[in-house]
């Protein structure tokens, strides 16, 4: 059995960029462990953030249960993390605490400041994660945990390596309910920001509806996915793929190991 801890900057983080892996992990037995390192309060143009904190644990949590998983969102305000010592600190004891084969994190070169911070520090705790006196009250892992990076699409000042290119197609409705948990996100804040209100259905009352133009947006933002990382040699295209990075700053794996950490996995 595998244990698969997400570092998340947001709630809704793990689910949009890894919601297919961690439900292939799921349904095999693995155990996960979701960490939204940010409370999401600003991820809303009209809730106050009190109630909006409130608002996205509760779906947080419904994901999280849909997942079989432990879904914890953390106090760090949203919008205004930075890499210090205090989030270091944090994100070394949770590793201890849960002692994961594998942790996936966003890279440290991604296009939201949230996303960039919490990169940079699980990449600043890959080796402290095993210094006993650092961060004192957990003992250390027997052995470091491999750590991944979640796809963006983003060229500079570093593009995404493609290390590992996984075709989760069969996992797709599994996603599009996860996503769904995160109301405020999917149905109100992002057709918001993205300034296509417009499209949503007439009536947002119907699930059905509301579902199906969900999927329709996801499909339409993670097409570019199979432009960039899926290669023409291989069979498909298939309907979405997830692409991770291995970090250099954490533990490594033999190609055994990454096929049960990633299965199904293309080598790029």
């Amino acid at each position: 059995m595998e244990r698969i801890l997400v570092l998340g900057a947001h709630p809704d983080d793990a689910e949009f960029f890894a919601g297919g892996l961690l439900s292939a992990h799921a349904e095999a037995g693995s155990e996960v462990s979701i960490i939204s390192v940010t409370n999401g309060q600003s991820g809303h143009h009209q809730l106050p953030s009190d109630l909006l904190v409130q608002r996205r644990r509760r779906e947080a949590a419904a994901s999280g249960a849909m997942l079989r998983a432990s879904y914890v969102t953390w106090d760090f305000p949203d919008g205004y993390l930075q890499p210090n010592l205090e989030l270091r600190e944090a994100i070394i004891r949770a590793i201890r605490a849960f002692r994961p084969s594998l942790v996936l994190t966003h890279r440290p070169f991604d296009y939201h400041p949230d996303h960039r911070a919490v990169g940079q520090a699980v990449q600043d705790a890959s080796y402290m994660v095993m210094v006993p006196k650092v961060a004192p009250g957990h003992p250390t892992p027997e052995k470091e945990p491999v750590v991944a990076y979640m796809v963006d699409l983003f060229t500079r000042p570093c593009p995404f390596r493609a290390d590992v290119v996984i075709d989760v197609s069969s996992h797709l409705e599994r996603v599009i309910d996860l996503l769904c948990c995160h109301e405020s996100q999917f149905f109100e804040w992002m057709p918001w920001i993205d300034k296509v209100e417009h499209t949503l259905p007439r009536d947002k009352q119907d699930p059905k509806a509301m579902r199906h133009w969900l999927r329709t947006w996801y499909l339409e933002r993670t097409d570019a996915r199979l432009e960039r990382f899926w290669k023409p040699a291989w069979d498909g295209p298939p309907q979405l793929i997830e692409a991770y990075e291995l970090s250099e700053y954490a533990g490594r794996a033999s190609s055994d190991r990454l096929d049960r950490l990633f299965p199904g996995r293309r080598t790029v």
